[in-house]
């Protein structure tokens, strides 16, 4: 096999160090989504554009997932618009706001944000209008871009403010500035991207750590089981039933 190209290892390395490092965070934030579901209110995540929104994806309606999720899922800024589009859009200034408005956050709902950059308008706009509303934020994000892209980059969101200035809990997903791990030799463009394989990771250690705060505090966590095995529509109908009238995406 070769590995020479460091792909796997720089991955594993990434994971390990959220594991290790992000732990108490990860733990953190579990603990109000927990919080969450002993209030019977639904746990809204939102990614501020591009591949950043494929993690909403990944926790809503997933094998295994929470039944709870709320996927505050604008086409516009998914990469399933045209690329050129959703990269204008999640530049755009109150976009983010006006996707928060319509998903009509209340006082002491939960909102995650995954955007590994952490700086644009779409991502701002939305946590600040979460924050108006009196929401609770988790971040997934990066310090890394947070702390090195230039504040008066033209990029940024006008106020000049990182995620992780906005959010309750931040969890650090130590993606790189530029997004891409490997170099080969004889080309001077960096590849391969690292993000949604951390994000990825974050999203399910949060659903994991969420199922083991409810069951210590008694309660059942509401979860999803494939719709694909036998039984497995009878045993999500129940969820269906409760969360189909509360979630718009169902």
């Amino acid at each position: 096999m070769d590995n020479s190209n460091g792909y796997l290892p720089k991955v594993t390395q990434l994971l390990n160090r959220i594991e290790n490092e992000q732990y108490d965070n990860i733990r953190a934030a579990a603990k109000l989504m927990a919080d969450a579901i002993a209030a019977d209110r639904l746990i809204h995540v939102y990614g501020g554009g591009g591949h950043t929104t494929l993690p909403v994806g990944e926790m809503f309606f997933r094998a295994g997932g929470l039944c709870c999720i709320n996927p505050c899922m604008e086409t516009g800024l998914s990469v399933f618009n045209q690329a050129q589009k959703y990269l204008a859009l999640e530049r755009c200034v109150n976009y983010g706001r006006a996707i928060m408005e319509y998903y009509d956050l209340q006082r002491g709902d939960l909102l995650i944000i995954f955007h590994n950059i952490g700086t644009n308008a779409a991502t701002i706009d939305a946590a600040l209008q979460a924050k108006e509303v009196g929401a609770k934020i988790i971040a997934v994000s990066s310090s890394d871009w947070q702390d090195n892209i230039p504040k008066d980059y033209e990029l940024r969101h006008p106020s000049r403010k990182n995620l992780f200035d906005l959010a309750d809990v931040c969890i650090d997903d130590y993606n790189p500035l530029g997004d891409t791990v490997v170099k080969l030799e004889g080309f001077d463009t960096p590849i391969a991207p690292v993000s949604n394989m951390t994000d990825f990771y974050i999203a399910h250690r949060l659903e994991i750590e969420c199922a083991k705060e409810c069951l210590s505090r008694g309660i059942e966590p509401p979860f999803w089981r494939s719709a694909n095995v036998p039984g497995g529509d009878e045993f999500n109908k129940k969820n269906l039933d409760k969360y189909s009238p509360r979630i718009k995406m169902l």
